[in-house]
Parts: structure tokens; C-alpha cells; sequence
């Protein structure tokens, strides 16, 4: 019992003794709270800090018609380039459909967000200068300070504004259509290349029966395609008809409408039975039936390696090396003018953008940025710079089948381009009436009412012509 006792009292004491002193955990716990308050703290100074840096950058938007993905990828890299020289600069590019564009500025001009450059067809150029929206002063900087001696002639002429007298845009790149012909055969039966139209009826007459050649040509006169409306538009600006005069009066049954109108449907004599577009132009060139063909550069790799058939597959080319045979003739001569056809792409500076947009224009259209943009589709991206033929003409090994010749009339193509719509003097309505002429199919009507049917003559085809245009005139005004 003393024993038991004497534990116990022990046991007592060294209850006593710890319940009086402190407990340790208290002090654990104060530990963690220290280590999570300075913790937090850290990290809101680093985020305050980030968002400090991206408010000093200033950003560039640049929309581009270039918008399928690998394209927009070479965009990025060029853009990544340019920012890494400007890091103050953070330079985003936004892909948009060409079709869209109107309808997209007219959005953002309405919300007071026009982006700082847009990448457009030259046919969108006077609508927009006209409206006041383009920096022609910023084109006229970025044109002069790359060198405006640089450029080509055509472009630049195109890009003017004859209101102000100066440049509306910046000329990029394009494409250009011509006559493709059987320089080997032509040569062997004595035949001019097809440049006028004296020595294109001649051909027209030659051609069938030399070699294995049935046709002298397909012509366009599909009337559901706007294949023949591009090709008869360059035989009429080479005879000097438009479809306004300078008073702005419609002028689809002149003198010289109805010899473009005679020239073109007369010329189904020596070509392929109709209804025919492209496609048929296209096949029956390669086929080693017809000894012309009217096509825009895309051909060139198909004149190579075979086009593609709708039906899927390729053409097996008839003659062998087709593209080193082949000439080029891009100018049309006729009674009363020249002219070549083609598309033009510019860099619009808008009002409002930033003045470091006018560097981002000159980086795209400098050394290897510049090749880097032509070689997404050295096809139809003629370079508009002189001193960037050299570069272009090595983007393809498809260029190596053409002569240097042919080489040299594609880079010189934009000298001599015209189309309707580019007409320096027209305005906007008498644009939108142009694009009404090309999107309602009236030429391609025609030309199937002459050529084809027998339905028109080339006088009646005009004066039809003439009252549609004059009542299209009469709805947008």
C-alpha cells in the first residue's frame, strides 16, 4: 500500500508539473501562419508586375485575306520576327474572308475599331479611299521609304488615288493571266506568238490539223461561268471599251463593245464545241488537243505534273515536256489599245492606325519576309518589287520548266494589267455596277447568245447589253 501510495504520488506531481508548463503546438501553429502570409504576398507582387508590362506594349492589328492555317502560321512567324526587333510592339494577325471585308470595316468603323492594316484586293482600294478611311499620306511613307522606284510601274499607277494624287494602298503581290501556247508548234507552222489579234485569228486559223491538234483554242462560253466574262474583259480593254465613259454615261454598245464582241465570239471558228469554261481550256491544252489556252499563273505546276479531274485523278500529259514548250502572252494588242488582265493585292493603311504600323507594312514587303509571303503560293503571287523577282523566281522547281522568256513576261505582267474594275476614274456606284456585270453572268449570256445559240448577233448582244447595265445603273443610284 505505501508503494501504490508513493506512485501515485508521483504520477500527481508530474501531472502538475506539465499542466503548468506551456504547450509547444501553439507555436507550430503560428510558424505556418507566418510561412502562408509571406507566401501570398509574393505572388500578388508578381502579378502585378506582369500586367505593368503588357499595359506599356503597343498593339498592331493587321487582318489578312492570306487566312487558310499554313499561311496564317507564316504570317505569325514574320510577326514574331518583328516584335522580337520591337518588343514594345505586340503585333496580332486576324485571318478574314475576302468576302467579308466591307461588311467587317463598315462594323468596326461604326464602333470607332478600325484595325491598323488590312490586306485586300485592289477592286476594294477606291470604295475605301473614297470613303476616307485609308492613310494614303501613311502608303505614300511606307511606298517612298522602301524605295518607289522599287516598284512596278502597273501597281503603283493602280493604287492612286485621282482625287488626291496619291497612293490609296500598298502594293503586295498577284497574279496574272495570258494566252499559254504551243511555242513549239507555232514556231513549226510559221505563227506569231498570240499577242494581237491579228496574229491570234491567224492562229486561230492555223492550228488545227498541225501535229495531233484538233482546236486553235477553248474558248469560254459557259454561260453559267465566269470564265469567259475574265477572259473577254482583256479583249475589250485592248480594243478601248469600258462600260462607263469619263461622264460616267454606260457604254456597252460602242463601236468598239461590238468589235470586241465580233473578235471574241468568231474566234469559236477553230475552237472546241461548246458550252465550255476552264476546266475543258485547261484539259484539251494538256491533252494535245488545243494549241491556246487563256489562264491565269496557277496553271504553271498543272502543265508540269497534270491537273487535277473533277472525277478525281490527274491528267496524263499527251506531249512531252509540255511547260518547256509552252509560251507565254500575257499583253493583248488591239486595233485600239493593250492590255494584260490580273489581280493585284494590297496593304491598306487605315485612318487612325498607329504610326508603327507603317513599319510592320515595310517589314512584310522587305528581303526574306517577303520571300517567305510569295512562297506560300509562288504560283500566283507574282512579286510587285523589282528587286524581289530573282528571290521569287527560285520558290518554285516548277519555275525550272520555263524559259526565262516566260519567266520574264510574268514579272513584267503588271505593267500593262487593267481590268474594268480598275479604272481610276469611276466611282464607287460605278464599281458596284461592275461587280454587278461580273456577278450576274451578263458577258458570259452573251457571248453563249452569239457564239453558241445564234440568238444574238454581236450588234444586238451590245444594245442588250447596254440596257441592262444602264437599268443596274438606274438601281444604286
Amino acid at each position: 500500500m505505501k508503494k501504490l501510495a508513493s506512485l501515485l504520488l508521483v504520477l500527481t506531481l508530474v501531472a502538475t508539473f506539465l499542466a503548468a508548463c506551456p504547450s509547444p503546438t501553439p507555436q507550430i501553429i503560428e510558424v505556418e501562419k507566418e510561412v502562408v502570409v509571406e507566401k501570398v504576398v509574393v505572388e500578388t507582387v508578381e502579378v502585378v508586375k506582369e500586367v505593368a508590362v503588357e499595359v506599356d506594349k503597343t498593339v498592331i492589328e493587321f487582318w489578312t485575306t492570306d487566312n487558310e492555317e499554313d499561311r496564317i502560321a507564316v504570317y505569325e512567324a514574320i510577326a514574331d520576327g518583328f516584335m522580337a526587333e520591337n518588343p514594345k510592339i505586340d503585333l496580332r494577325i486576324i485571318a478574314i474572308d475576302e468576302a467579308s471585308i466591307s461588311q467587317r470595316i463598315a462594323t468596326a468603323r461604326a464602333a470607332n475599331q478600325l484595325p491598323d492594316i488590312v490586306r485586300m484586293g485592289i477592286e476594294r482600294v477606291a470604295t475605301f479611299a473614297a470613303d476616307e478611311i485609308l492613310d494614303e499620306d501613311a502608303a505614300v511613307a511606307v511606298i517612298k521609304g522602301l524605295s518607289e522606284d522599287d516598284f512596278r510601274a502597273g501597281p503603283l499607277v493602280m493604287v492612286t488615288d485621282p482625287s488626291t494624287g496619291k497612293y490609296a494602298a500598298v502594293p503586295f503581290d498577284g497574279w496574272i493571266q495570258a494566252i499559254w501556247y504551243r511555242a513549239d508548234v507555232f514556231e513549226g507552222e510559221g505563227l506569231n506568238a498570240p499577242v494581237s489579234w491579228d496574229d491570234i485569228n491567224a492562229a486561230c486559223d492555223g492550228l488545227p490539223g498541225a501535229g495531233n491538234l484538233l482546236y486553235g483554242l477553248v474558248l469560254g462560253t459557259d454561260p453559267g461561268q465566269n470564265y469567259p466574262h475574265q477572259v473577254f474583259e482583256q479583249v475589250a480593254i485592248s480594243n478601248d471599251a469600258w462600260p462607263f465613259d469619263e461622264a460616267g454615261n454606260v457604254t456597252m454598245n460602242t463601236p468598239e463593245m461590238v468589235e470586241a464582241l465580233e473578235f471574241y465570239t468568231e474566234l469559236q471558228r477553230c475552237a472546241m464545241p461548246g458550252p465550255q469554261f476552264w476546266r475543258g481550256a485547261r484539259e484539251a491544252y494538256e491533252l494535245d488537243q488545243s494549241g491556246m489556252l487563256f489562264y491565269s499563273t496557277y496553271i504553271m505546276d498543272d502543265l508540269v505534273e497534270g491537273s487535277g479531274m473533277q472525277d478525281g485523278g490527274k491528267i496524263e500529259i499527251a506531249v512531252e515536256e509540255l511547260a518547256k514548250q509552252t509560251g507565254f502572252a500575257s499583253q493583248m494588242v488591239g486595233p485600239n489599245g493593250s492590255a494584260s488582265y490580273g489581280q493585284l493585292v494590297t496593304l491598306g493603311i487605315m485612318q487612325g492606325a498607329k504610326p508603327e504600323a507603317q513599319e510592320v507594312v515595310k517589314w512584310y514587303l522587305t528581303g526574306q519576309n517577303y520571300q517567305d509571303v510569295l512562297a506560300l503560293a509562288p504560283f500566283g503571287k507574282v512579286p510587285v518589287l523589282k528587286s524581289a523577282v530573282d528571290g521569287w523566281s527560285g520558290l518554285s522547281p516548277f519555275f525550272a520548266n520555263y524559259s526565262d522568256e516566260t519567266m520574264g513576261q510574268i514579272a513584267n505582267g503588271f505593267e500593262s494589267m487593267q481590268r474594268w474594275l480598275f479604272r481610276p476614274d469611276y466611282d464607287a456606284t460605278q464599281r458596284a455596277v461592275v461587280g454587278d456585270i461580273e456577278g450576274r453572268l451578263l458577258i458570259p449570256q452573251v457571248i453563249s447568245n452569239i457564239a453558241l445559240e445564234g440568238t444574238m448577233t454581236p450588234e444586238t448582244g451590245a444594245e442588250w447589253l447596254q440596257e441592262q447595265v444602264e437599268a443596274m445603273l438606274a438601281e444604286r443610284q
